[in-house]
């Protein structure tokens, strides 16, 4: 058995959700790595060493240049806001440590080519966190895909649509404040990364993109009693987009964060010449399937329950239909990783793969700012 030295950047929703995965990881995959927590950076050192005592971790710090540096965190976990990414994932590749680095990758493109350029120069084993493409029913529907069980592909619709601000009431917030945590900015790039794992890359965008509650109460209220001060929300509260895939296959996109009454609407839907394939994150352990070769009397999307005889589920049960959940995502993910670190190549999705995410959202916003089809590549 030979231990690795995990270090995780971050403390919150997701540096929690990274950290129970690897205490789970090494029983649940029986990984060649097992991983050691071993440090945990958060805020303050007085909310770091709380965290380190809840989730297991040896030590902690509030200076995550410590972490980078410790000689036994041996590989790191970016789970801080992406403002951040960028200069702890460079300095992290500097030393020759291995980098899962939470999505979206940075503030800009230009951050995630420079984080790109600098782990493929490096041979440094490299991935981004999109953990929803790794349900089993996702996995197995991308198994669907290559082997042409529903034909050529002529269509795909895809969606990333939640509610937690389509209340126009509530209140301001870090999420509404710049363009970087918007709905773009946010939700957008699990899907698009879901279109190109299964459809290839998308070639050209037409996109519109907009802010449904442009102000919103502020957080903090000065003003005189009675009165609610008003706060401008600066970023998009939803976006749609028509596109084309490298294929020659049309599609189109959506996403929202006012979309009421989703709460993970990650859904998608595959059109071939002899078939289709749809799937919602909100029933993730569920994939329907419909073949035309069925007779014409039973012919009707089939319900397929995930079991042991679709990736990864095994590991985690052995009923058929008992399903997987959100945190489980997350151990597929750490497993993946820590096999990319054992091999010592990266293991989709890398940088470049979260780098080309970027660059579709980047030709998004310049097709809505001038009204017309826009090529991602340029």
């Amino acid at each position: 058995m030979t231990k690795i030295g995990i270090g995780v950047i971050g403390a919150g929703y997701m540096g929690k959700a990274h950290s129970v995965a690897m205490n789970a990881v090494g029983a649940v995959f029986d990984t060649p790595l097992k991983p050691v927590c071993e440090m945990i950076c958060a805020t303050t050192e007085q909310g770091a060493a709380a965290k380190a005592a809840s989730l297991g971790f040896n030590r902690s710090t509030a200076d995550w240049r410590t972490l980078v540096d410790d000689p036994a965190v041996e590989a790191i976990i970016i789970a801080s806001p992406q403002a951040t990414h960028k200069e702890i994932a460079l300095a992290a590749i500097a030393r020759g440590k291995p980098v899962l680095c939470e999505k979206p990758m940075g503030a800009s493109l230009a951050d995630a080519r420079d984080m790109t350029e600098a782990a493929e120069a490096a041979g440094i084993v490299n991935m981004v966190g999109f953990n929803y493409v790794r349900t089993p029913a996702t996995q197995y529907a991308r198994k669907l895909l290559e082997d042409g069980e529903i034909g050529d592909i002529t269509w795909f619709r895809g969606e990333h649509t939640e509610d937690f601000l389509a209340d126009a009431d509530a209140p301001a917030n870090w999420r509404t404040r710049g363009r970087a945590t918007g709905t773009m900015g946010d939700l957008s790039s699990h899907m698009i990364n879901c279109a190109m794992a299964l459809m290839g890359p998308i070639s050209q965008v037409n996109a519109d993109i907009e802010t449904v509650h442009k102000q919103r109460p502020a957080e903090q209220q000065h003003g005189d009693a009675g009165t609610t001060v008003m706060e401008e929300v600066t970023n998009d509260d939803h976006a749609h987009c028509l596109c084309r895939f490298a294929s020659g296959v049309m599609g189109h996109l959506y996403f929202s964060r006012v979309s009421t009454g989703r709460k993970m609407g990650y859904a998608y839907e595959i059109g071939g010449t002899r078939g289709s394939i749809r799937f919602d994150q909100e029933d993730q352990n569920v994939l329907w399937l419909y073949r035309m070769g069925d007779p014409e009397a039973e012919r009707g999307f089939r319900k397929i329950l995930t079991g042991p005889a679709h990736p990864d589920y095994v590991n985690f049960c052995l009923g058929p239909g008992h399903g997987t959940g959100y945190q489980d995502q997350l151990i597929i993910e750490a497993k993946d990783f820590l096999n990319a670190i054992h091999e010592g190549k990266a293991q989709w999705p890398t940088f470049r793969d979260g780098m080309e995410v970027t660059q579709v959202i980047e030709a998004m916003w310049r097709s809505h700012d001038s009204r017309q089809w826009v090529s991602v590549e340029n």
